[in-house]
């Protein structure tokens, strides 16, 4: 009787079975796949308790689509790689590609360490460092010339689900499942490839055709909710584009993949703007340092209803709405005067669909300091942005009881209202109008060392 020939699937990012290139790949060169996941300790120990608890989740599902197989071993990633290469006798490792600086840099390790990787895929549609300008072969450092270069380049369809996933059996001590604990009161979305498949499908019924218009409405569900599940590659981005017409709403979904994948093509050309500025100037700006204002943002305590709601949304489910990241971040930087990096810290430790690349660059667009390319500074005024895309109030009375007596509109502004203070809501911790003219004040002394933006 022949003897098996096996292979390593070394899941990192991309915890599926379909739609899954480097799987495929696995199984097309052996007649058994050894498949495994190790606990990384640095992951484990900048991972957050809300972004842990939601990978253990997803773990114990891609174990169950895996027959209850899924190698979980925790250790230095060399030495479990060549214990299980030993153990099994496994010729090959096969992984999904990486692009961030710390995946790469460990895959690098990795081989340089004697296991050669064999990559298929990546957890992008197009991956970094391909799309390129035709006029003299350098990455694009603005969006929308990046979005029609992406969009012309196109991506494959999706890669079939494989119909049979020879697997070998694990031994009890390559069973090490996690047990990482919510933090109390804290609620997560479901974790999975199963829940990220039905709820796209239901984001297509429900959302996707007007998701132009309700993407920004804070209190209605009118968001993917994809992010959780395309950090951890429980779903893949050709999986959400495969359907996609060309009506506006479509398109304004495709963009915000896109988005995505700007921002890991930026990182990857700049790496060093995982924690340093892009715009280099703005480096020279003068910032107040983290005190009680700072505090009181993180808690949710700024006097600001629409700040508010939105961070303790953050605190209690690990995510939050896209329209509030801007505008928290923005009364971050721009009302508080304080550098980015501290708020993409805090981002990082609480949000389950923390993304280096699109946190870090998230955050440095709405600081004024990334890739936007308009001319000017923009300040998000934080009682305007709630009346606009909280109207009725549901949003903030969600999220902040204090606040919840007060009906429609006037929630926004409880000091205008005479018992807006009567649930001991905290008083805005600065004036908006101020602080405005204060951050413009200060751009005006760096403006003489700011370039032009880009075009291009």
């Amino acid at each position: 009787m022949p003897m098996s020939k096996r292979s390593i699937i070394w899941f990192r990012r991309d915890l599926r079975i379909s739609d899954h290139p480097a799987l495929l790949a696995a199984i097309s060169e052996s007649t058994e796949i050894v498949p495994v996941f190790i606990l990384d300790p640095k992951l484990i120990k900048t991972g957050g308790s809300k972004r842990l608890a939601y990978l253990g989740q997803s773990l114990r599902a891609l174990d169950e689509s895996l027959n209850n197989s899924l190698h979980i071993i925790a250790g230095d990633q060399l030495t479990v790689l060549r214990d299980l290469q030993n153990k099994y006798d496994a010729e090959s490792v096969h992984i999904s590609a990486e692009y961030e600086p710390y995946g790469a840099t460990r895959d690098k390790n990795i081989e340089a360490g004697g296991i050669k990787l064999i990559r298929t895929g990546s957890p992008y549609a197009v991956a970094p460092g391909r799309v390129l300008k035709p006029s003299d072969n350098t990455p694009y450092r603005v969006y929308t010339p990046f979005y029609k270069a992406w969009c012309a380049h196109g991506w494959r369809k999706p890669a079939e689900r494989p119909k049979d996933i020879p697997t070998v059996k694990p031994d009890s001590e390559a069973r090490e499942f996690p047990d990482w604990e919510l933090p109390k009161g804290v609620r997560l979305t479901k974790a999975g490839e199963l829940a990220a498949l039905e709820r796209f499908k239901y984001f297509q019924k429900n959302g996707l055709d007007s998701y132009d218009e309700s993407r920004n409405l804070a209190a209605i569900d009118g968001t993917s909710k994809m992010s959780a599940h395309l950090k951890w590659g429980e779903i893949h981005p050709r999986t959400l584009l495969a359907p996609l017409g060309e009506s506006k709403a479509h398109d304004v979904f495709r963009k915000e993949i896109a988005w995505r994948e700007f921002y890991a093509d930026i990182l990857f050309n700049n790496p060093h703007t995982e924690t340093e500025y892009y715009a280099s100037q703005f480096s020279k700006m003068r910032y107040d340092k983290p005190g009680e204002k700072f505090k009181a943002w993180c808690e949710g305590k700024t006097g600001y209803p629409f700040v508010d709601a939105a961070m303790r949304q953050l605190l209690q489910e690990g995510w939050m709405h896209n329209r509030t990241r801007m505008v928290v971040a923005s009364f971050l930087v721009k009302d508080l005067h304080l550098e980015w990096q501290l708020g993409e810290r805090f981002f990082r430790e609480h949000l389950i669909d923390y993304d280096v690349a699109s946190n870090a660059h998230g955050w440095q667009w709405t600081a004024g300091c990334g890739t936007d390319a308009s001319p000017y500074y923009r300040v998000f005024n934080p009682i305007e942005q709630g009346k606009r895309f909280d109207e009725d109030g549901d949003y903030v009375r969600r999220y902040v009881p204090e606040l919840a007596h007060l009906k429609g509109i006037e929630i926004h502004e409880p000091w205008n209202v005479s018992d807006g203070y009567l649930k001991d809501y905290p008083q805005q911790i600065v004036d908006h109008s101020t602080e405005r003219l204060e951050s413009l004040a200060r751009l005006d002394e760096i403006k003489a060392s700011k370039p032009l933006p880009p075009t291009n």
